[in-house]
């Protein structure tokens, strides 16, 4: 086994080319007036956010992609039940604006379980429009949300 603590008998000729390179490049500047100020605007968010409802038909369309998709399964959501908002931007108010749901879920299984989702102002592709992200409870095969949905929570 090699000796890790050792140093090692010749410098390696590539770090010394990458460490000529940061030392002879350009300096860093300041953007000029120009690249400061055009169209530059900043977000403009508004707090519109549509109310829970609004996504359940993108999470059930969306569900149904990612378990035939990615894991060869079936599964479909049947029917929602007791969808109520759980926070409305819980933070500062500069961030984007979100509005945090909950409910319960019927899948095609028989079983009822627990969905968490959050529709995002200005979330969509390309920032078109409103996104949903959102987990069903059991059925976070990837970790994305992992434990039990929390981190799609507020």
């Amino acid at each position: 086994m090699r000796d890790l603590f050792t140093p090692l008998k010749k410098p390696a000729f590539g770090a010394a080319l990458v460490l000529s390179l940061f030392a002879f490049g350009p300096a860093a500047e300041a953007a000029n007036p120009f690249e400061m100020n055009f169209w530059l605007s900043g977000p403009k968010y508004d707090g519109r956010v549509a109310p829970c409802e609004a996504a359940l038909p993108t999470i059930t369309s969306q569900f149904q992609e990612k378990e035939s998709t990615y894991w060869n399964s079936d599964l479909t959501i049947t029917g929602y039940g007791g969808i109520h908002e759980t926070a409305f931007r819980p933070w500062e108010s500069d961030n984007i604006p979100r509005r945090y749901c909950s409910g319960d879920v019927m899948i095609s299984d028989g079983k009822l379980r627990h969905v968490h989702f959050s529709i995002i102002e200005d979330g969509g592709f390309a920032s078109l429009g409103q996104g949903v992200e959102w987990c069903v409870t059991g059925l976070d095969r990837n970790w994305a949300y992992n434990p039990s949905c929390k981190a799609a929570k507020p």
